[in-house]
């Protein structure tokens, strides 16, 4: 496996990504057309996309930054057969290279379904053994989310 960075996705990137984040992520975060995905996207600013690539050229993970009010940002999706298998921290890491500082969501309970109605394991752990600290009074709380703000600061 290997990681490539884009700034700019192919259409091809941009289905494989939707289809990961629909399969990965919980359901209510689901993306039914890859028009609203390509909105999500393109309201993204400076954005700096990792990808993480098998032998095969698929796509099996994700990890993105971008600025959001005037904060970095991040967000990561990894198949879930390759949990655990350190592939995270890879990009992670490679996230790290390029940023002195990063912010991002995480859903700190286990009450989420996937599509595939399997349960959304939280990754709080994963994070928190990656340095990043818990901003435990900064929180989203809406239909579709619910979880805490971390940062993780060189």
């Amino acid at each position: 496996m290997r990681i490539i960075q884009e700034e700019v996705l192919s259409l091809e990137q941009k289905n494989s990504l939707m289809q990961l984040w629909n399969n990965e992520y919980p359901e209510k975060l689901k993306y039914e057309l890859v028009n609203d995905f390509n909105l999500y996207l393109d309201g993204l600013s400076n954005a700096k996309h990792h990808l993480l690539i098998d032998d095969q050229n698929k796509i099996k993970g994700w990890a993105f930054a971008f600025l959001r009010d005037n904060e970095n940002w991040f967000a990561i999706i990894i198949d879930s057969q390759l949990h655990g298998k350190g592939k995270g921290r890879l990009l992670i890491e490679a996230l790290k290279k390029n940023n002195d500082n990063l912010n991002g969501w995480v859903v700190d309970h286990e009450n989420d379904i996937k599509q595939n109605k399997k349960a959304y394991k939280s990754p709080l752990l994963f994070y928190i053994k990656n340095d990043f600290m818990v901003c435990k009074e900064t929180r989203i709380e809406n239909e579709k989310i619910s979880a805490v703000k971390i940062n993780w600061k060189r």
